[in-house]
């Protein structure tokens, strides 16, 4: 899958067959406006991926210090872009890890 088919996957109302791919999922359910299953995916993962995706969603509803200690977590650096710039750079990396 391609991020362009990824995108048009957000926009139907049934998540896609994703190759047991729970980085994408999350970062599905996150665009479908279910912060709380993303974030329940995310947070069982143990990867730096996970916990980078984690960070953004604690970023975007606003609980800084817990996006801090994530991207700490994930060695990355607090992002100053938008959370749609931040996202399409995680389903990148995400595509990419298949």
């Amino acid at each position: 899958m391609h991020i362009e088919e990824f995108k048009e996957a957000v926009k139907k109302p049934k998540i896609p067959e994703l190759e047991n791919n729970d980085l994408l999922k999350a970062l599905w359910f996150d665009a479908n406006d279910d912060w709380s299953r993303a974030h329940s995916i995310v947070q069982r993962i143990p990867t730096k991926m996970a916990s980078r995706i984690h960070a953004y969603l604690h970023r975007k509803e606003g609980d800084m210090s817990n996006a801090s200690y994530w991207y700490h977590h994930a060695r990355v650096t607090y992002p100053t872009y938008s959370f749609d710039e931040e996202w399409g750079i995680l389903v990148e990396l995400a595509l990419d890890s298949n």
